[in-house]
């Protein structure tokens, strides 16, 4: 076992595991296991699980996301103060109080890179067991986990369309999988292409849109599509539908948390506040609280406090019921 299984061994299991769990599932119900659906539907449950496994490191991006751009203005005044200044110590200065404020607020600028990066592991590992699909059938080579040789080989059999499961664009000399290949590379770019669009176009406030983390979403909005198209004739179809699969279930789910939790001063919010109050519903703000009294990261979570009323009317505060005085007194015999 090569240095590069041992350390993809637990993702590998796991992988393997999931997918012979779903295929005992799918054929229990009648399905066949040489047919080239049974195989797709295994691939987008194991996505499935994979993602709500992944689902806390979502969420916690979701929040470190919101509060990046609740401080912008005070990062903006931060880059300002030390404008055209391009000596070390102005540069270490400003790093320093930059990350001082992320540290004080409990957010990091690379916490949206963590589900991408979860995710990698297990790509690399079903890419593995994909591409030795093959060698797996004929016994010459094994996996952790129930993944079987005889899995292998009903795999192998397996077709869509005409098309192997384990074929590639370029290691194959198969029509219908050059072309399965590139109808699912397409869709990949385009998937990926409209969740950095509805991202940026709907859930980024104007004054977030002039940094550099802007700028380089702007670049990955069209660099990403040409780098699946670049990388994707190398995968076999399987690992192609599984990435398909993932980048469907990431634009569905940002879809839902644009439109139910949008990020402060962005269309989004501005289109839920019409929804809400066409709806008699009362509006919401975010504020943001610092980490400094619990002294973590996830202390710093998002306040949502009650917007004031329309008409500029102010809402008098309640006092607490005073007990008369001499009420404590003991009463004359």
């Amino acid at each position: 076992m090569g240095f590069l299984d041992t350390l993809l061994w637990p993702f590998t299991w796991l992988v393997s595991s999931i997918m012979a769990g779903f295929h005992w599932l799918l054929t229990a119900v009648g399905m066949q296991d040489t047919n080239g659906l049974t195989w797709i539907l295994v691939i987008v449950g194991l996505v499935i699980i994979l993602r709500l496994l992944l689902m806390p490191l979502f969420v916690r991006q979701i929040h470190s996301q919101r509060r990046m751009q609740l401080i912008q203005p005070e990062l903006m005044k931060i880059q300002k103060k030390y404008k055209g200044k391009k000596d070390d110590i102005s540069r270490q200065k400003m790093q320093e109080e930059s990350f001082g404020l992320y540290k004080k607020h409990g957010t990091n600028p690379f916490a949206s890179c963590l589900p991408i990066l979860a995710q990698m592991p297990f790509f690399f590992a079903l890419f593995r067991i994909l591409n030795s699909i093959p060698t797996i059938a004929d016994g010459t080579k094994d996996v952790p986990g129930f993944f079987t040789p005889e899995l292998a080989h009903a795999m192998n059999e397996s077709t869509v369309l005409g098309a192997h499961m384990s074929s590639s664009f370029l290691h194959s000399d198969d029509t219908p999988a050059k072309i399965l290949a590139v109808v699912l590379i397409i869709a990949m770019s385009v998937t990926t292409f409209t969740t950095q669009h509805q991202l940026m176009r709907k859930n980024m406030p104007a004054s977030a849109l002039d940094n550099p983390m802007a700028r380089q979403q702007k670049v990955l909005l069209y660099v990403l599509p040409l780098v699946f198209a670049v990388t994707g004739v190398n995968f076999p179809l399987g690992v192609l539908v599984y990435w398909t699969a993932s980048n469907l279930w990431t634009m569905c789910q940002q879809f839902y948390v644009i439109r139910r939790m949008p990020a402060p001063g962005s269309p989004a919010e501005k289109a839920l506040e019409q929804r809400r109050q066409a709806k008699g519903k009362p509006v919401t703000k975010m504020q943001l609280s610092t980490a400094a009294d619990a002294g973590d990261e996830e202390s710093a979570a998002e306040e949502v406090t009650p917007a004031r009323p329309q008409g500029g009317q102010r809402v008098q505060p309640k006092g607490k019921k005073r007990k008369k005085a001499g009420s404590n007194r003991p009463k004359g015999r």
